[in-house]
């Protein structure tokens, strides 16, 4: 079989192993999401390294929450400095001083995603939204972040400290297909199976705010002809708050 449909055969296993694995959590994350905007509360959304995608994936979407409240810290981004960005994720003390900008309380809740989910950013970043009494929902890897030590100084990692756990079932590494003949293995898995889950959890927690008579309020694709009419009502009422808009 060639590598790309042997890496495309894997999304589909994977996507499959999520349907029967991790449902149950996807609908807890979802009645967190929905419990948040029903109480006018922000989901504040966060990742480091590629992970950071995550935190953009259900921000200003067409199809998305408008109630996304996304952290988006440069030195934690590949764009500016992707070096420094792994050596940042690593920096005990560093999480509280990001969340601390933000206006969070308990009305809130904070969604981190982190393959690894080993680093002091990520574990200091649930400590810190949980002193806010948010609820936190972790995206990882099990299967990476069970087999590979903390680094920190705790010993503890995401997947122990947050209320819901999603694993996007990659493996060891991410990356799937292995080469021999570079004794490496391309193609990670993380990004496409992580930006499913969380819009599963999006429509979780859409279909539990209807079942009791909320209607969120959600972006429309700003390229429909009737878009900017939509989220332009959105947008007058939250870009005041959200200062990513």
């Amino acid at each position: 079989m060639r590598k790309t449909f042997q890496y495309i055969a894997n999304i589909q296993k994977l996507i499959q192993n999520a349907l029967d694995t991790q449902m149950d959590q996807v609908d807890q994350a979802g009645t967190i999401v929905a419990d948040t905007v029903m109480n006018k509360g922000f989901v504040y959304t966060f990742g480091t390294g590629h992970s950071h995608m995550m935190a953009e994936e259900l921000f200003y979407r067409a199809g998305g929450l408008a109630r996304i409240y996304p952290i988006l810290e440069d030195a934690l981004m590949l764009h500016n400095g992707a070096i420094k960005s792994t050596e940042m994720e690593r920096l005990g003390g560093y999480a509280e001083l990001i969340l601390d900008r933000f206006e969070c309380t308990d009305k809130d809740c904070l969604i981190i995603a982190s393959n690894s989910g080993r680093n002091a950013v990520n574990i200091e970043m649930v400590h810190a939204a949980h002193k806010k009494g948010m609820k936190v929902i972790a995206l990882t890897n099990l299967t990476h972040s069970k087999a590979q030590p903390s680094r920190h100084i705790s010993g503890k990692k995401l997947y122990e400290l947050a209320d819901v756990v999603i694993d996007n079932q990659g493996c060891l590494g991410d990356a799937s297909i292995p080469i021999p003949e570079i004794n490496r293995s391309i193609a990670a898995t993380s990004t496409s199976i992580g930006a499913m889950l969380l819009h599963a959890v999006v429509i979780s927690a859409v279909e539990q705010m209807i079942e009791i008579g909320h209607l969120p309020e959600v972006f429309s694709s700003s390229n429909l002809d009737e878009g900017d009419a939509i989220n332009n009502e959105i947008l007058g009422k939250y870009k005041p708050i959200v200062k990513p808009l």
